[in-house]
Formats: C-alpha cells, sequence, structure tokens
C-alpha cells in the first residue's frame, strides 16, 4: 500500500507527465500550422523526401483531433482557425488541471 504522501507524489507525477504531453502536443499543432503556410506558399519543395514526411507526420498527429473541430466551426473561406480552437481547448486543460484539480489531490 502506498502511504499517503507516496500517493501525493505519484499524482503530482501523473499530472505533471500529463501536461508535458500536452504542452509537446501544443508545439506539434504550432509546427504544423507552420508547416501548412510554407507548405502553402511554395517556400519548400514538396518533392523533397524529409519535407514529405514530415508533412505526413504533421497531418496523422493533428488531423484526427483538428477534423471534429473543423465539422463545429463554420466555414471561413480559406481561414482554418481549427489549431487555434484546439489551443484554447489545450490552455484551458492545463488551467482547470493545475488550478482545480491538483490542489485536490495535494
Amino acid at each position: 500500500m502506498l502511504r499517503n504522501r507516496e500517493m501525493e507524489t505519484c499524482m503530482l507525477a501523473l499530472f505533471q507527465t500529463i501536461d508535458l504531453a500536452l504542452n509537446l502536443y501544443t508545439w506539434v499543432l504550432i509546427g504544423s500550422a507552420i508547416f501548412s503556410w510554407l507548405y502553402a506558399f511554395n517556400v519548400i519543395n514538396s518533392s523533397n523526401r524529409f519535407v514529405n514526411s514530415l508533412g505526413t507526420f504533421f497531418y496523422n498527429v493533428t488531423e484526427p483531433v483538428l477534423r471534429p473541430i473543423r465539422r463545429i466551426l463554420p466555414d471561413l473561406g480559406g481561414i482554418d482557425i481549427s489549431p487555434i480552437v484546439v489551443l484554447l481547448i489545450i490552455f484551458f486543460l492545463r488551467s482547470l488541471m493545475w488550478n482545480s484539480i491538483v490542489p485536490l489531490f495535494l
């Protein structure tokens, strides 16, 4: 059985790991948005193997999260604000976790 202090340490480690994962996903979303702009304006060579694999990675990692958001949002022409919505959701979840949930366990 874990003692109370050990349980607090485990819960804190869990919340820090979740926070790190959300932080990393934030940077992946930002990288994906920048990559899509560079790709759309032909700044990067789309026939380059590395560029193609990087684009595939960004698509596979972000599209499952962005697709449901795009279905809900109204059509804004060529502007995709779904990454901004996901970033706001991540910010909300991180704030909720550290300000409301973590103090309950510590």
